[in-house]
C-alpha cells in the first residue's frame, strides 16, 4: 500500500471499556513488589563502562534478567537512561552493542523477555495452545492469563528500576527496539507517561484483527491462524479471542503515549505490514516523527542509526 493509503488508518481493534482500568490494575500489582534487584559484575575490558547482571522479580515471581551498563564513573553524576527491548524470540544481545551509550553517558537497561532467547523465565500457566509464538500463549484462560499481560509490566518495572538510581535522571529516560522490541517499547510509553523519547523500528504486536485478516501464515502474526486451524478450526471462539487480544494490542496504548516518539517503517515488510503499525502510530497524539524507507522491509534500516543517535544525543 503507498503511505497516503495509509496516513489516516486508525486501525481495526476494537478497545475494550476496562482497557485502561485493566491496566491501571495490573501496573498496581506491579508497583506493589518491591524495587529490589540483585547485580552481578560482569567481566569485559572496557575503559569507559561497567556491565552487570541485573535481575529481578517480576509479577507472578518470575526472575527477570537484565544487562546493566554504565559509565565507568557514576559517584556524583545524573546520567541519562536508556532502556532497550529486542525482537521477537531473542535477546538482549551482547554487552558490547551497548558501549557507545555509555560512553555517550547513557546507562542502558536492556530487558530479556520472560521464556524468550535471554535468562527471564516465563512462569506463565496454561492449558491452552502455545505453538508457533507467545501471543497465544495464555489467552485461552482470558485477559489476566495473557503471557504479554506480564512481559509488558516487565517493562514498567524495569522504567521503575532505572529510574530508581541515584545516578539516573528520571526525567530522561528513552526507550528504543525493534520489532517486537519496539511494541514493547511503545507499550512501556503507555504504561510510563513519564518517559521522555522513544525511538521505534517497524514494531510489532498491533492490531491484530487487521494482521490476521491480510493472511498472517507467513507473518509474524502466523500463531493467529495456527491457533484457529488446530484449536477452533470452526472459530467459534472467534469474537472472543480477537476481544482478549484486544487487551495486549499496543494500538490502544498510543493515546496513553506523552514521550515524543520516532519511528521507521519499511514499506516493503511482509513480517509486520505497514498497515498494522499505522493503526498504532496514526493513534499517538504527542510530537512524531514517521521515517519511511519505500524499497525497505523487515530488516536493517540503513541511515536510520544516524538519525536514532542525532534523536538521543540533544
Amino acid at each position: 500500500m503507498k503511505m497516503k493509503e495509509l496516513e489516516n488508518y486508525s486501525g481495526s481493534g476494537i478497545k475494550p471499556s476496562d482497557f485502561d482500568a485493566f491496566w491501571e490494575d495490573g501496573l498496581l500489582e506491579m508497583e506493589s513488589l518491591p524495587l529490589d534487584y540483585i547485580l552481578d559484575p560482569v567481566d569485559i575490558p572496557s575503559q569507559v563502562a561497567n556491565f552487570y547482571h541485573l535481575t529481578f522479580k517480576g509479577v507472578g515471581g518470575a526472575t527477570i534478567h537484565c544487562q546493566l551498563i554504565t559509565p565507568k564513573e557514576t559517584a556524583g553524576r545524573n546520567f541519562k537512561g536508556l532502556l532497550q527491548f529486542h525482537g521477537y524470540h531473542t535477546d538482549s544481545g551482547d554487552f558490547q552493542d551497548k558501549i557507545g551509550w555509555a560512553a555517550e553517558g547513557f546507562v542502558v537497561l536492556a530487558m530479556d523477555a520472560r521464556g524468550q532467547g535471554g535468562l527471564s523465565e516465563d512462569r506463565t500457566q496454561t492449558s491452552g495452545g502455545v505453538m508457533k509464538g507467545l501471543i497465544i500463549r495464555g489467552m485461552e484462560e482470558g485477559k489476566n492469563n495473557l503471557y504479554f499481560r506480564q512481559v509488558f509490566l516487565d517493562t514498567a518495572h524495569v522504567a521503575r528500576i532505572l529510574k530508581s538510581m541515584d545516578f539516573v535522571n528520571e526525567n530522561r529516560i528513552y526507550a528504543q527496539g525493534a520489532s517486537q522490541g519496539g511494541g514493547l517499547t511503545i507499550a512501556c510509553a503507555g504504561l510510563v507517561p513519564d518517559l521522555y523519547r522513544i525511538y521505534v523500528s517497524y514494531p510489532f504486536l498491533s492490531d491484530y484483527r487487521k494482521a490476521y485478516s491480510l493472511g498472517a501464515q507467513t507473518s509474524a502474526f502466523e500463531e493467529i491462524p495456527y491457533w484457529f486451524q488446530f484449536r477452533d478450526p470452526l472459530h467459534t471462539r472467534e469474537k472472543e479471542i480477537f476481544d482478549t487480544l484486544e487487551y495486549i494490542d499496543i494500538q490502544h496504548f498510543a493515546p496513553r503515549i506523552k514521550a515524543e516518539v520516532c519511528w521507521a517503517v519499511g514499506m516493503q515488510d511482509t513480517i509486520v505490514p505497514p498497515i498494522t503499525q499505522m493503526a498504532t502510530y496514526n493513534n499517538i497524539t504527542t510530537k512524531k516523527n514517521l521515517i519511511v524507507l519505500p524499497e525497505y522491509g523487515h530488516e536493517y534500516l540503513p541511515k536510520v542509526s544516524d538519525d536514532m543517535r542525532s534523536y538521543f544525543i540533544d
